[in-house]
């Protein structure tokens, strides 16, 4: 059996030098039901292993947190972007998330020549990509990515919280769970849900 931790790192480096720079890309926050997207794009310098990195939905928010500053130290280049609430509901999920992707690598330095997306899905991004299916766990880049995303929409649900602390964006960070749909029902929603998430509720 492979190795893990050397596998999150095989598929990359079976790339030809002219697919390099490539980023990884990844995003968090589709399924929230307020919020906008967020997506990350990373370039990694070759050869690097960051110990315990992973696909940020299987760490913890500590062990997030903590790979957050090392990836943010240690890469070529990172940038993150989101796509706002206004923008999913007029592009819908999936092109929201893309104009995320797209603005996140067009703020890398340098400008990779190729993007691997976590993902199977239609959409395409501004410059040549590569999808690959379960890549926050396949792809070093697309897992930093993923961590990056990750941290920089809950804290920026974190500052939400402040601002309309009767719906606990704190807690479950926009995602529809129980405490969630009860403040909905009782307050309505606020600017940041996102009216077409809200139809479906009972």
């Amino acid at each position: 059996m492979m190795d893990e931790t050397m596998d999150l790192y095989s598929f990359e480096l079976s790339l030809a030098g002219d697919r390099r720079p490539f980023c990884g890309v990844d995003e968090a926050g589709r399924g929230p039901l307020a919020g906008p997207v967020c997506a990350a794009a990373v370039i990694l310098p070759s050869g690097i292993v960051i110990p315990g990195l992973d696909d940020s939905k299987k760490l913890t928010a500590k062990k997030r947190d903590e790979l957050y500053d090392i990836i943010c130290d240690k890469a070529l280049s990172f940038a993150v972007a989101f796509a706002s609430v206004e923008e999913i509901e007029t592009l819908n999920i999936k092109g929201a998330t893309y104009l995320a992707m797209d603005r996140a690598i067009a703020e890398l330095d340098p400008v990779p020549a190729l993007a691997l997306v976590d993902g199977n899905d239609r959409n395409t991004l501004a410059v040549p990509a590569i999808k690959v299916v379960k890549g926050d766990s396949r792809c070093a880049s697309i897992a930093a990515a993923s961590v990056l995303a990750k941290v920089t929409r809950d804290r920026f649900m974190l500052d939400m919280d402040e601002l309309y602390p009767q719906y606990g964006f704190a807690a479950h960070k926009g995602y529809g769970t129980a405490a969630h749909y009860a403040a909905l029902r009782e307050y309505g929603p606020c600017p940041i849900h996102r009216p077409t998430y809200l139809r479906k509720m009972h």
